[in-house]
């Protein structure tokens, strides 16, 4: 088990349960950052085995995972073309 400090330069990254959402926390210089989106209609794809406590990705699969790309089958999110605004 690797063994990393919040003050490392590093992302932690959380999903809710139903993995509509994601968190991203990290510490910058004097204090933490907290980056937060969440999906309307689609989920994140992440790691089909339940038991992993903890995914290490690179910058380009973070970014891929955020976009929705399936790392573990190629598929990505929908688009969603908003119409309007009630």
């Amino acid at each position: 088990m690797v063994s990393i400090a919040v003050f490392d330069p590093v992302l932690f990254v959380f999903f809710n349960k139903p993995r509509n959402r994601v968190k991203i926390l990290y510490w910058e210089r004097n204090g933490f950052c907290l980056w937060h989106k969440r999906l309307e209609s689609e989920r994140f794809k992440t790691s089909p085995d339940a038991n992993d406590k903890a995914i290490i990705l690179t910058v380009l699969e973070l970014n891929w995972l955020l976009d929705g790309f399936d790392l573990w089958r190629n598929r990505t999110h929908q688009v969603l073309t908003l119409r309007y605004v009630a």
